[in-house]
């Protein structure tokens, strides 16, 4: 690991003789060099605080959201009613017994939605699921259910068991993440993601989310809260987060990178000057 401190002490002693050994003119030019070295190396707290502004939003209502159920979902369908036993054929997997507890085993078990927004549903066969959240998918296979004389008193729970988000870029483990919640925000995306680097552009994170067939691209300001009251606030299932680098790590790419580079840079002039004045 790079020790700032031991590099930056002997590159103050380097400073300090050449300064005693030159004159009056080198010395400016030895110093105005050192200074731009070490604002290339320098970050600005603006690019890196998050939520700058939390004070003047402190307090604001919260809008959950319901997504509506996508191609590729994977469902769980349960159906409960008054006489238990009447309702095991529209339940996959009750009538042999079996209870699955495995997530894995869960997902392969559930209901999977077609490119064409339908699944197919024990008895009631194809429903479409085009525009529906969950609840009301489960108020459709109920109403199915009682208006068409198949159950009485019937209770319908439906599940997302695929949730996931990727999230890439200057994060600290950047991969695609799996949630049970119906719904989470960016913030714990990024938590899932072991938050972003120092790196990381807090100013500009993309959201690339794909609903009802149409992609869009959303972009994030991390350093306000001006966009919580937008539909980017809550990540839905299938979305991408990617946090691209700053300016500084970009820079880092050309001759003059992060700041053991620019120290060590420094320490070079430094070397080659007290040479030179011999």
């Amino acid at each position: 690991m790079f020790n700032y401190k031991l590099h930056f002490a002997s590159l103050l002693i380097a400073v300090i003789f050449v300064l005693l050994t030159i004159n009056h003119k080198m010395k400016i030019k030895i110093l105005g060099l050192l200074l731009l070295l070490c604002l290339c190396a320098c970050v600005s707290k603006k690019e890196i605080l998050y939520l700058q502004d939390a004070d003047e939003n402190a307090t604001g209502p919260i809008v959950y959201q319901n997504p509506t159920i996508q191609p590729n979902d994977i469902l769980k369908i349960t159906v409960e009613s008054i006489v238990p036993e009447a309702s095991i054929p529209y339940n996959k997997n009750v009538a042999q017994g079996v209870v699955t507890q495995n997530l894995q085993l869960l997902q392969l078990e559930g209901y999977l939605v077609s490119t064409n927004n339908t699944i197919m549903f024990p008895v009631l066969g194809e429903i479409s699921t085009a525009g529906l959240t969950s609840k009301q998918l489960e108020s459709n296979i109920k109403e199915r259910l009682e208006n068409g004389g198949h159950l009485k008193g019937t209770n319908v729970s439906v599940r997302l068991l695929n949730a996931k988000v990727t999230v890439l870029g200057e994060v600290n483990k950047p991969g695609t993440y799996s949630f049970t919640e119906t719904s989470i925000t960016v913030f714990q995306a990024l938590g899932l993601a072991g938050d972003l680097t120092i790196n990381g552009q807090r100013e500009d994170i993309l959201l690339i989310r794909e609903i009802d067939g149409k992609r869009t691209i959303s972009h994030i300001d991390l350093t306000t809260t001006k966009w919580f009251d937008s539909d980017s606030y809550y990540i839905k299932p299938n979305d991408v987060l990617v946090v691209n680098p700053n300016i500084k790590q970009v820079k880092s790419s050309g001759i003059i990178g992060d700041t053991s580079t620019v120290l060590g840079v420094a320490s070079l002039i430094i070397s080659i000057t007290i040479l030179l004045t011999r």
